[in-house]
């Protein structure tokens, strides 16, 4: 069994249109999907990725109105880092993102940021080869466009824990001193022949961190279904508690806390958001939600802040 490196990233927010507005405004990327917190219907599930939302660029928010403003600690995972095709690549959105009032760090290797709600994010041009996941966007040349992900910084609460599991029961490999743009022996790498992710291990600090607007709730790693009770027998097994099988409908998944206190999910790549028969025009344009929760589609949307679809106003071609 082997993992796809991420699938997707799951974070909070306080206010949907202005995270809409920051991450398919700004960021360029795709509102893929409009739906609900499975677990709590009455709160958005928004997603953001690539044209095909598919796994590896999928940026999601949970949205709790008007939620105080969180931090990372111990346990959580602070910068978001995707990948842009080349420096000149780095160097256009240094200038995009300054020109949208957002505050750059400029690095020879990175461009950082935050999000109007302080969620932190790092821009790298990738040692991989993989396949760019991107989406379309009328002020963003195609070269420039964001690419997917690449990795995730961490608080670990328990390196050493955090990585047994991640190199003993999940496979990853921790790159040399080498590597050490990517947080060095710190950085564990999990990547098949399809696509590969890392999460690199900070200090913690020593205040405890706060999970609300402006900080991630779990990350997911990327699986296929045929292999999804392998590993929740193999997790099983490792004696860490877990979910077991959750059905998600537009993917399958388990939950899992690793040592060092970060919510882990591995979540397949099937069957996707075109499963009950959208076409890919229609993704994010209306409110989606699986078989078992639509009759509660008229109070779920009673209670969700009303969203336009982003590309109503496009007027030139993508």
């Amino acid at each position: 069994m082997e993992l796809d490196g991420l699938h997707h990233i799951s974070a909070i927010t306080g206010d949907a249109r202005l995270n809409l507005a920051f991450y398919t405004g700004v960021l360029g990327l795709r509102l893929t999907a409009k739906t609900v917190n499975q677990d709590d219907p009455s709160v958005y599930h928004l997603f953001y990725g690539d044209e095909r939302a598919r796994p590896g660029a999928d940026l999601t928010f949970f949205e709790y109105p008007n939620a105080v403003p969180g931090r990372p600690g111990a346990g959580m995972v602070h910068t978001i880092v995707s990948r842009v095709g080349s420096a000149s690549a780095l160097d256009f959105w240094a200038a995009r993102l300054a020109g949208n009032d957002v505050a750059v760090e400029r690095t020879a290797q990175s461009v950082r940021f935050a999000d109007p709600e302080g969620l932190k994010h790092e821009l790298v041009v990738p040692r991989s080869t993989d396949a760019p996941l991107i989406a379309e966007h009328p002020e963003i040349p195609a070269e420039h466009r964001l690419q997917g992900f690449e990795g995730v910084r961490a608080y670990s609460a328990y390196p050493e824990g955090s990585g047994i599991v991640l190199e003993r029961l999940m496979g990853a490999t921790a790159p040399g001193p080498s590597d050490a743009w990517i947080g060095g022996e710190e950085a564990w790498e999990l990547r098949t022949e399809r696509r590969g992710g890392w999460i690199a291990f900070d200090p913690a600090p020593a205040e405890p961190g706060r999970q609300s607007a402006g900080t991630v709730h779990h990350i997911a790693w990327s699986t296929r279904d045929e292999e999804l009770q392998g590993w929740i027998d193999a997790v099983t097994d490792a004696g860490l508690p877990n979910s077991g099988y959750v059905d998600r409908h537009y993917f399958h998944s388990l939950y899992f806390r690793e040592p060092g206190g970060i919510l882990y999910e591995l979540a397949t790549a099937e069957p996707g958001f075109l499963v009950d028969g959208l076409s890919l025009d229609e993704l994010g344009t209306r409110i989606i939600l699986p078989p078992f929760l639509e009759s509660q589609r008229a109070a779920a949307e009673a209670k969700l802040t009303p969203l336009s679809d982003p590309r109503a106003s496009w007027t030139t071609p993508r």
